[in-house]
């Protein structure tokens, strides 16, 4: 690619992230910090930190994010270490099922669990025919404590992000630093928590922070646990008196705050690729053979976690084979009806010919853009490339939620975007919403590609008489097509089961893509929350197979995808 070549890729790249990624931004700025006249005000801002509603939604919010983001480090931390250090039977086997839980939104887990531990469910259910409690007896487990039941099923469902980032930044570590560490006397327990930890901190930072954005803005699973003392549900019920009301935009305002805060932090502190304590391994450590009952004790502590884990998805798929379940351990009956209707519901149609439709478009969108920037990141000497790289990558640190918000307000009657407004037709703002979500992924992808190949196979070409993009489509791409395979097949996958995006803007039933069509279905009384969940077996099992084919293509790269 010429100097020239590479200017246009910058410059439409920052064009398209100008128009779709700063621009909502600015509108949501601008309706929390300027009044109807356009005058700049705090005044919305006082009113809100003042307001117990919303300081209470607020700090809920991070505290469930906090709560969620500890409790995916207790799960992933010790899995990752035994994973990197110890050999134990059917490890291999239990190193693809950690993925496992990523193949579900959590809010459709929750509605398994709440089938499992609702108040006439199986939990209850088996305590009565065991002869715990009396029959008839009748207690809703997530009821006593709603804030902890949301905490950890997102923390069962996003712990294997910190995972993948922390067995990568372990198999990172140079053992001749921990052995020097032992020699000196430094062992056991004191030894992890003074070398290793320290040594794989930036890793586990990278996956903590992916983990507290995605739960200090979840909408799904607190509106399926009708929890409402949260930021993003109050955000969400805001959204009907977007034109008149302030308060929603100063809460988002505060939502990207906290989360661009969170980010920069994690950049600043733990970000330099070239940090003196964070060296690559010069030589790799075999894992150990452990003695019988050690050996089988991680195995067991591998199969607990994963049984706990997909118990959301045990409950979504005994609900979608059933007619009915109620006050009993297991179904009664079990039935392939839902399946059937799931594929032939008036709801669910459109919504799966919609979210093939939106996820596609969005693919192909990421893969040109994502192969663009990464080439001019690693490949060109552009000044103000690395510019393109952080603006890559920011959609990670901002919310769905809040982009989905900032859509909504710069698509407003009046707004230069008006001709957008999702309430005709949200196609055009979902297709780029998903887009650019999931663009970083590419982007990591294409660059971990272009890092590994060779430049001189280029210039080899280029020397032959090639032209300079000619020899990048004949020569690079082919060998980076993994890469790009791995990226895509995320992107696409998780735009498929999209949370935030899908319920804030599709707004008409034509349009609702697979996410908006189950919380619905959820909603609705009778056959509804069967239909949903068979939808959300057909959603995981697609989800499935894709993350299994991502396994194979990337490895143990695959934490990299996962990285803020």
């Amino acid at each position: 690619m010429s100097k020239t070549a590479a200017r246009l890729v910058f410059a439409l790249t920052l064009l398209f992230f100008t128009a779709f990624f700063l621009w909502p931004i600015l509108q949501i700025l601008k309706g929390g910090f300027f009044d109807a006249d356009g005058r700049f005000t705090t005044e919305y801002f006082a009113v809100l930190l003042s307001d117990p509603l919303y300081l209470g939604g607020l700090r809920n919010s991070f505290l469930l994010a906090c709560a969620a983001t500890s409790l995916s480090l207790l799960i992933a931390l010790p899995l990752a270490f035994i994973s990197d250090r110890f050999l134990f039977p059917a490890k291999g086997l239990f190193s693809s099922l950690i993925l496992v839980p990523m193949i579900l939104p959590p809010f459709v887990g929750a509605i398994g669990i709440k089938q499992i531990f609702g108040q006439y469910g199986a939990v209850n259910a088996l305590i009565i025919a065991l002869g715990l409690r009396p029959e008839g007896w009748a207690f809703d487990w997530f009821a006593l404590n709603r804030f902890w039941g949301i905490a950890l099923i997102e923390a069962l469902s996003l712990y294997p992000i910190v995972y993948l980032n922390a067995t990568a930044a372990l198999a990172n570590i140079d053992p001749a630093m921990e052995e020097a560490a032992e020699n000196l006397g430094c062992t056991g327990l004191r030894r992890v928590f003074k070398i290793t930890l320290p040594l794989i901190r930036p890793g586990l930072f990278a996956g903590g922070t992916i983990v507290f954005i995605w739960a200090f803005t979840e909408l799904g699973t607190p509106l399926v646990f009708d929890y409402a003392r949260v930021t993003p549900v109050q955000i969400y019920y805001g959204l009907r008196d977007i034109g008149g009301n302030p308060f929603p935009y100063a809460l988002v305002a505060v939502m990207l705050g906290s989360s661009v805060a969170l980010y920069g932090l994690g950049k600043g502190l733990f970000g330099r690729a070239a940090h003196a304590a964070s060296p690559k391994a010069t030589t790799l450590s075999a894992p150990r053979t452990l003695r019988p009952l050690p050996r089988t004790a991680c195995t067991l502590l591998f199969a607990a976690v994963t049984f706990v884990a997909i118990l959301p998805h045990l409950g979504v798929v005994l609900v979608a084979f059933s007619p009915d379940w109620y006050a009993t351990v297991l179904p009664q009956h079990f039935t392939l009806e839902n399946f059937a209707l799931a594929l032939g519901h008036e709801l669910t149609v459109p919504a799966i010919a919609n979210s093939l439709k939106f996820a596609s478009l969005s693919t192909a969108i990421d893969i040109v853009l994502g192969v663009a920037i990464a080439y001019v990141v690693v490949r060109s000497r552009l000044a103000g490339r690395q510019i393109l790289d952080f603006l890559a990558m920011m959609p990670l640190a901002v919310p769905g939620l809040v982009l989905a918000f900032g859509y909504l307000a710069m698509s407003q009657e009046g707004k230069a975007f008006a001709f957008l407004n999702p309430v005709e037709n949200p196609t055009v703002l979902l297709v780029i919403a998903y887009s650019v979500r999931r663009l970083p992924y590419v982007v990591r992808s294409a660059v971990a590609g272009f890092q590994q190949t060779s430049e001189t196979l280029e210039e080899a070409a280029q020397s032959l008489g090639s032209p300079p993009l000619k020899a990048t489509v004949k020569i690079t791409l082919p060998l980076i097509m993994a890469n790009l395979i791995a990226g895509g097949l995320l992107a696409f996958s998780f735009a498929m089961l999209e949370v935030s995006d899908s319920l804030i803007l599709a707004q008409k039933q034509l349009y609702y893509p697979i996410t908006k069509a189950i919380m619905e279905l959820f909603q609705l009384i009778g056959e509804g929350k069967f239909i949903a969940s068979a939808l959300g077996v057909w959603a995981m099992a697609f989800l499935g197979v894709t993350l299994v084919g991502m396994t194979r293509l990337l490895g143990k790269n695959l934490g990299a995808l996962f990285r803020a």
